[in-house]
């Protein structure tokens, strides 16, 4: 059988035949949905706190984004991380 190329994958993989069969082969053998679930929940962003984040919008004038940059490369946090806890502040100082 020769080895054609049909593309990358997704990693940039080459997709030769020989990755075709070796797929098909595990696919027909089965998968474990255990393993399948267990990989899910590892991608994306990790949770903040025990349930899934909510996002807000807010606007900013150009003076007060300038501020929070230079606090936020100052402190070597993201600027996310800046607002949450400035807010954290505010709402407990009441």
């Amino acid at each position: 059988m020769t080895n054609r190329t049909s593309g990358p994958t997704a990693s940039g993989r080459p997709i030769t035949d020989q990755l075709v069969e070796k797929l098909a082969d595990e696919a027909e053998a089965g998968y474990d949905p255990d393993v399948i679930l267990a990989r899910r929940g590892k991608r994306g962003r990790p949770m903040l706190g025990a349930a899934p984040s909510v996002v807000e919008s807010v606007r900013l004038d150009p003076e007060l984004k300038q501020q929070l940059v230079l606090r936020a490369d100052h402190d070597g946090l993201p600027v996310s991380e800046v607002i949450r806890e400035a807010l954290r502040q505010h709402l407990a100082a009441g």
